[in-house]
């Protein structure tokens, strides 16, 4: 499953790099018009890195895996193969509302898969193990999923204000979560 996943993700990274288009200028000023696709390859590269980061540490950290699990997995993959898309069309349209409120739905049900997999490998290990200690009460994966759906919700006043708050979900995650890294050797 992890080798699996690895590939998936290695594959959703090149293809949003293979999205950003060679300018035809040899001046600094033909880089200009490619900037909000690059901003989105940056917010999106961030977004996918701190997801494998995370997903490593947490199936090394857990010890069986069962069909609801990989299908769990599945889903996850699903949400985060829609990124490469959801980047393009939002630099492509210099973060118009219904870009950035599409990619913020991708962003939050990439969350929400993220967490349904923790907790089915946690009940898969039991309450009291050491995976769902190690778990714990999933904080930072709460507020994330509430930053997105606010973001959402505010791209319809003003995109650059979602696109703000999806920047913080990367900033809270860019420290790296140290729960499942601890307890790999467990």
């Amino acid at each position: 499953m992890e080798a699996f996943s690895d590939g998936v993700l290695a594959i959703i990274i090149t293809i949003m790099v293979l999205e950003m288009k060679v300018p035809h200028g040899t001046h600094l000023a033909a880089l200009k018009p490619l900037l909000p696709v690059f901003i989105s390859y940056v917010l999106s590269f961030i977004h996918v890195a701190i997801y494998w980061n995370n997903h490593h540490h947490m199936l090394h950290a857990a010890n069986k895996i069962n069909g609801t699990v990989l299908w769990t997995n599945t889903h996850l993959l699903f949400w985060l193969s829609l990124f490469p898309f959801v980047t393009g069309w939002m630099g492509e349209n210099n973060f118009t509302t219904v870009p950035v409120a599409l990619y913020g739905i991708v962003a939050l049900m990439s969350g929400v898969a993220y967490y349904f997999l923790a907790h089915c490998l946690t009940d898969l290990h039991g309450r009291d193990s050491s995976f769902a200690k190690a778990l714990g009460s999933d904080t930072k994966g709460k507020i994330s999923v509430v930053i997105y759906a606010l973001g959402i919700g505010l791209c319809f006043v003003n995109p650059l204000i979602a696109l703000g708050l999806y920047f913080l979900v990367t900033i809270i995650w860019f420290i790296p979560d140290k729960r499942f890294e601890n307890k790999e050797s467990s």
